[in-house]
């Protein structure tokens, strides 16, 4: 069988990797970094290596092909360890996600370096900060980053944050994406995080809020706002399907708010205990249900596929995301994982309902 014709990878877990920055060299209005003030704070020490992290996040110690999603409070990209980390885990040959501001230039230009196979697995999602960007005249810096890592093999997906201030500037943000990077940008769904219920971030109704932001035709929008402030009650495999991981202390939890199994980077020859979460999520509501119900953590529950919250068919016809990335992206975790039985059911239920 010729590479070309070798099976593509289907995603056994999905692990959301904490990066633990909480300096940012932008300063966006809605941003609880710049609420609370936190530029000042430095960079973060990284108690493990790139190698042993790639070694505790072994394919043989997670089941197989994974896709790990690095996402600071900060910008991911500013500490200098990103590069290595970043390499070490792409040549356990799993798939990389990367949420960044795109201003860090020297980070792109070490990454863009290693070699085009680890590329090839490698996926960066741009956080749109037009007005920050715009009032450091940064435009030319962000886009000219997106065209490096797309000229070296990478994919990548293009997004905006709504919020109220954006609005006046919308028609002329439009027209820098259709010029930039050939599509119109994602749009997500902004929370109130200082609200107990995580309400929508605007002072619009849902019925405007809604008229304004669906220009952009994004499905990442249409889809989240559809599951936005709705609870949810099915069975969750939410931490073994899944995982929230801190990557610079190894603790590794159900979800954002779920229970933490253990430390996975203490012993990694220790199995890792991996349990659903079940019917007792704790969250208000499921505010990031475009990547962990995309990719099936409920599997009844019908959704888009995670590669069409974040590709874009640009006006050249090519595509944000490369071919075995938009692949990977469109398999689900059923696929690789079997659902449990009543039995487990009722033992990941007790253990996750435990105070």
């Amino acid at each position: 069988m010729t590479k070309n014709n070798m099976p593509h990878d289907k995603i056994k877990r999905f692990i959301d990797c904490h990066v633990p920055v909480t300096t940012c060299n932008l300063r966006c209005h809605y941003c609880y970094i710049t609420l609370k003030g936190k530029f000042a704070e430095k960079l973060p020490v990284f108690k493990y290596s790139p190698e042993h992290i790639r070694q505790a996040l072994s394919q043989k110690r997670l089941g197989g092909v994974c896709c790990l999603n690095f996402c600071g409070a900060g910008e991911t990209l500013l500490p200098p360890e990103m590069t290595d980390i970043i390499r070490c885990v792409l040549e356990e040959g799993h798939y990389i996600m990367v949420v960044t501001n795109g201003t860090v230039s020297k980070r792109f230009d070490e990454i863009v370096s290693l070699p085009k196979e680890l590329l090839s697995r490698l996926m960066f999602k741009f956080s749109f900060q037009y007005l920050e960007l715009k009032r450091k005249k940064m435009f030319d810096k962000f886009f000219d980053n997106i065209e490096k890592i797309k000229k070296a093999g990478c994919s990548f997906s293009l997004e905006i944050t709504p919020n109220d201030e954006l609005i006046p500037e919308l028609e002329e943000l439009k027209e820098m994406c259709l010029s930039r990077v050939g599509a119109l940008c994602h749009v997500t769904v902004a929370r109130d995080s200082t609200k107990e219920n995580l309400p929508i971030l605007t002072k619009y109704s849902k019925s405007k809020y809604k008229k304004i932001w669906s220009q952009f035709d994004s499905i990442m929008f249409e889809y989240k706002l559809s599951v936005f402030n709705k609870k949810r009650r099915e069975f969750c495999y939410a931490g073994d399907w899944t995982g929230f991981l801190n990557i610079g202390t190894g603790y590794f939890k159900q979800c954002y708010k779920g229970k933490t199994l253990q430390n996975i980077f203490e012993n990694i020859d220790e199995p890792i205990k991996f349990c659903a979460i079940g019917n007792n999520c704790p969250e208000e509501h499921c505010y990031n249900a475009h990547v962990w119900l995309t990719y099936g953590n409920i599997p009844k529950h019908k959704s888009p596929t995670y590669a069409e919250m974040r590709d874009r068919v640009c006006t050249n016809n090519e595509t944000w995301l490369k071919p075995n990335v938009e692949k990977f992206m469109r398999s689900k975790l059923i696929e690789s994982n079997k659902e449990y039985s009543l039995k487990e059911k009722r033992r990941a239920n007790k253990f996750s309902s435990q105070k």
